[in-house]
């Protein structure tokens, strides 16, 4: 049976004026044949026009042929490992018109044309701390989302866990995963949190021989985007979070967490 009261915990410890504020990153992967990490410097990020000339590198880049990284002073990152390039944006008070990394990617297509794409996956994660109630937080995976066992009584601390979902959506397959977290600011004390990562992964069509043709549906995955945000913060805040949502069918968003098993 779904625990209501350590949801309504959940939600009240986040909804608390003393409690820090959620945390948002979103990232994308691009994945191909035959790319090449060692191609992604910022002078020909710069050069080709994918970035803008006024951006700043936070710290000493990484770049050789297995490995690249690039992480900019406004939040953005590029991480190319051979056959992907995942960017990645802190989301924290910035504006949906403000957020950047589509735009990168869809200008990155633009100048990579002919390239062998295979997929694409679009990545919201959410992050909420528990200063005020940490417990809450193991709690709320192994009571609500899992609920009660003899499973839970091994060993001489509470069990920890993390739940892993996949759905079936009508553009693309999404999987959810929610676990524990530490959140650690510079000189202050260890938070425990949840993280809630998620991944809407679309795969380009093998009867998409022409790379034009790889290339249109790319920019399609690439412009749900946005629906895949605002959905992803639905599932977060209205299914998991609000306690409303448990009800005495045991699910969790309408969905058995195990199928055909009482929870």
């Amino acid at each position: 049976m779904i625990t209501t009261d350590v949801t309504s915990s959940a939600m009240n410890s986040v909804n608390s004026p003393s409690a820090t504020q959620f945390m948002e990153e979103i990232s994308l992967t691009i994945a191909a044949q035959g790319l090449a990490p060692s191609m992604m410097s910022q002078d020909f990020l710069k050069s080709s026009g994918i970035i803008p000339q006024n951006w700043e590198l936070a710290q000493q880049p990484i770049l050789n042929p297995n490995f690249a990284q690039l992480n900019f002073t406004n939040g953005v990152g590029i991480n190319a490992q051979p056959r992907t390039i995942n960017l990645s944006e802190s989301l924290n008070n910035k504006k949906t018109a403000d957020i950047t990394i589509h735009q990168i990617a869809s200008r990155y297509l633009e100048k990579m044309p002919h390239a062998e794409y295979i997929g694409f996956s679009f990545n919201p994660k959410i992050l909420i701390p528990f200063p005020q109630n940490p417990q809450a937080v193991r709690q709320y995976i192994t009571e609500s989302l899992l609920g009660s066992g003899a499973w839970k009584h091994i060993g001489k601390i509470p069990v920890q866990a993390s739940v892993n979902l996949s759905y079936y959506l009508d553009r693309c397959q999404l999987s959810i995963n929610i676990s524990e977290a530490n959140l650690q600011k510079p000189q202050a004390a260890t938070v425990g949190a949840i993280l809630f990562s998620s991944s809407f992964n679309y795969n380009v069509r093998i009867e998409a021989e022409k790379s034009a043709g790889r290339m249109t549906q790319m920019i399609n995955f690439l412009e749900n985007w946005q629906t895949d945000l605002e959905e992803f913060r639905a599932i977060v805040h209205e299914k998991f979070l609000d306690s409303a949502a448990a009800d005495e069918t045991q699910s969790i968003g309408g969905i058995s967490v195990f199928p055909g098993q009482m929870l």
